[in-house]
């Protein structure tokens, strides 16, 4: 979709002739693969490398679009949000040392973009979901500005009829609602293409399906999202809902989502297309100058141009895709449920893995229907997804853990796979040796992330720790050293970085305790003294803050002649309390707390309550900031 000039597809008169063009598509495509004009007997490899931009203070910087300016090559590519940029590997044929050329070239490449982003003070991070991303990061002011992304973003959003929201549980919860669509610019992928015989595409992507789960298990990068501990790779729950385009209803009607693993083994390659023409509704238009069959009666090949904007509104975990290479078109499997990084080599190495994998496909999985249920796959894949390498997965009618069906049953595929597409033993060792060890070790990106979190949350605040936790991540990737080698995540590692307060929402607690006005105040009380805490906002039945209490009035109340033991929170409570949105600069937090005489500014956003900021909050962010100060003194002062 990214290499059409598309349009919302809301005129009618140009949407019934896009229409017709893609039906037109997917004919041809029949047509072309009966008559045997597709490439065959050639595999080829590629990917797409995802990663994000952070500033100085390891926050999402703005600048993505300048360094894109400035790198003036044409492997990179925008995304959605300034933060992120996309490099597009050039395909290598699947043989020799074919994986050493891809990560040599994907070091390059890198290193070119460090380079760049160098000069605006940024850095380059490989991760699924940045640690260090906060809701500011969602601000429309972060969009790349392409038509493309708020066209998407507009059509989103009208056909949900609602703003985006994000409800996701895993050892935290996280329930959010918000305007646009940036939700989906805080994931980044590495994803694979094979190409793949027409005439055995159907058994590949069927296979493909079924090692889905135990893959993803072992390279699971994503736990973290808002400092919430979720998934194990958020990335899958946080895609699919943050595109979902249908609306909330009170019935049964069984709605796909656009973003799927699917619903059932295919039967053949057009079937896929036919059936996400028959279930998901069009969104996107090009202007298309020539029939597909106009194209192929003159000799031509057709783009299906048509087909492939429709495809590239449905982000299938595993995508099918066409494409015309030197003139002769073919189809390749597209990998997207891997997450970036967390290192070049770990990357790489999921990558020979499952094309080792694609490659020694077992004869008896050949019409898969017959060994193996679809749903069994389709759990094993959201098991990983939640669980990560800790899980078990059903493998042919039988329960094994991710590590064992990884290391006796699909490594030795993967490696014959490899040996029989003539891949040299010095790729097979060094890559298929990462999986090994990650998978013995049980060290993925995520258990690492998440251990080091833990370590960091209990000396630092929450931000601290997401920040200090996203520079130990460059200050390892840096190093070459794959993830299993790693060592874990010291709290002096907070040092690396010269953390940025400059809004409210980064120093507030979030972690509440609430009452309503008609409660009794002998129950706030209790409350206070149970927690150990001095503020206490009150809330209505919708969650709007009508007042606030806090331990000395309620001391100054009951010291009173007429203090009523009977009183409620609404009778002592001050009214219409003094708050701040989460978006406000400290130093201004500060000037309002000191003017106006509070010890307590409730946090807002979009009119609800989400934090509190105290007088105690600021005198530990005093401190902090003095010692930062200190700290960037210091540094200056160095001679070079």
């Amino acid at each position: 979709m990214g290499q059409h000039r598309i349009s919302i597809a809301e005129n009618n008169e140009q949407r019934k002739a896009f229409l017709r063009y893609l039906l037109h598509d997917v004919e041809a495509l029949d047509y072309m693969i009966e008559h045997g004009m597709f490439e065959e007997g050639i595999t080829r490899v590629g990917a797409e490398q995802e990663f994000f931009i952070v500033d100085k203070h390891y926050k999402p910087s703005r600048n993505g679009p300048q360094i894109l300016e400035q790198l003036k090559d044409p492997h990179f590519t925008s995304e959605l949000a300034r933060y992120n940029l996309e490099i597009n590997l050039d395909p290598e044929v699947l043989y020799g040392n074919c994986f050493q050329r891809i990560e040599s070239e994907l070091r390059r490449l890198l290193m070119m973009a460090d380079s760049v982003a160098s000069n605006f003070d940024d850095t380059l991070i490989l991760t699924g979901i940045l640690p260090s991303i906060d809701l500011r990061a969602l601000d429309m002011d972060y969009m790349t500005p392409n038509p493309r992304y708020q066209a998407l973003g507009e059509i989103v959003k009208r056909l949900r009829g609602q703003d985006f929201e994000l409800n996701i549980n895993g050892v935290d919860e996280l329930m959010l609602a918000h305007p646009n669509i940036l939700f989906e610019a805080c994931n980044t992928s590495f994803q694979i293409h094979l190409q793949t015989d027409v005439s055995n595409f159907v058994d590949q992507y069927n296979w493909a399906q079924a090692i889905a789960g135990p893959l993803l298990a072992i390279a699971t990068n994503s736990p973290l999202l808002f400092g919430r501990e979720l998934w194990s790779e958020t990335r899958i729950t946080l895609f699919q809902q943050s595109v979902d385009m249908r609306r909330r209803a009170s019935h049964l009607r069984e709605r796909q989502q656009r973003v799927t693993f699917g619903n059932k083994w295919i039967r053949s390659v057009s079937e896929v297309y036919k059936d996400d023409i028959s279930r998901y509704p069009l969104i996107f238009m090009s202007d298309i100058e020539h029939d597909s069959f106009d194209i192929l009666n003159n000799g031509g090949i057709p783009a299906l141009k048509a087909l492939c904007i429709h495809n590239g509104t449905i982000w299938k975990w595993n995508r099918p895709c066409y494409g015309i290479l030197n003139g002769k078109p073919h189809l390749r499997i597209e990998n997207r449920y891997l997450p970036a990084g967390p290192t070049v080599i770990d990357e790489i190495a999921n990558m020979a893995f499952w094309t080792g994998l694609m490659s020694g496909m077992p004869d008896q999985y050949k019409d898969i229907w017959k060994i193996m249920d679809f749903e069994d796959a389709k759990e094993n894949f959201y098991k990983a997804a939640r669980i990560g390498i800790q899980t078990g997965m059903i493998w042919e009618g039988n329960l094994m853990s991710v590590q064992k069906l990884v290391l006796q049953v699909l490594l030795p595929l993967a490696k014959e796979g490899l040996r029989k597409n003539g891949i040299d033993d010095a790729s097979i060792n060094r890559y298929l040796n990462v999986i090994e060890e990650r998978t013995s070790t049980g060290k993925t990106g995520s258990r690492w992330m998440i251990n080091g979190f833990r370590t960091l949350k209990k000396k630092l605040g929450r931000d601290e720790a997401m920040v200090t936790l996203t520079a130990a991540i460059h200050k390892r990737r840096v190093t070459g050293e794959p993830i299993h080698v790693w060592p874990e995540v010291s709290v002096n590692e907070k040092d690396l970085v010269t953390i940025q307060y400059d809004v409210v929402s980064n120093v507030m607690t979030t972690d509440l305790f609430t009452t309503q006005a008609h409660d009794p105040i002998e129950l706030a009380q209790a409350i206070m003294d149970w927690r150990k805490i001095r503020h206490m906002p009150v809330e209505d039945d919708h969650g709007n803050i009508i007042g606030l209490l806090t331990r000395k009035r309620i001391e100054k109340y009951f010291e009173t002649a007429v203090a009523n033991p009977y009183a409620t929170a609404g009778d002592i409570m001050i009214k219409d309390p003094v708050c701040v949105d989460a978006s406000v600069n400290i130093r201004d937090a500060m000037k309002i707390m000191t003017d106006r005489g509070v010890s307590c500014l409730p946090v807002i956003q979009n009119g609800m309550l989400i934090g509190l900021l105290t007088d105690t909050d600021m005198y530990a962010l005093h401190e902090k900031l003095t010692r930062a100060f200190v700290k960037e003194s210091s540094m200056k002062s160095i001679p070079y």
